[in-house]
């Protein structure tokens, strides 16, 4: 869905200039309350928690392969 409206505010634009100034507004990280522009905070996976979500794809693989292993 992103690429369609992409390609329409592409098509909207009257050159390549306007084109770049339209993907950066796009794709520019949203103001906070007093104004100031922020990137969302990251998300880290430590050891264990990575570990816990393997187990779950595991876990989600065997569910889906109806107990077949290959």
């Amino acid at each position: 869905m992103l690429s369609a409206a992409e390609a329409a505010i592409d098509d909207a634009a009257a050159d390549e200039t306007e084109r770049q100034r339209n993907r950066a507004k796009l794709y520019m990280p949203p103001r906070s309350r007093d104004g100031r522009r922020m990137r969302p905070a990251g998300t880290r996976l430590d050891a264990a928690g990575a570990q816990a979500l393997m187990a779950q794809l595991a876990a989600e693989d065997a569910r889906l392969a109806g107990g077949r292993t290959s």
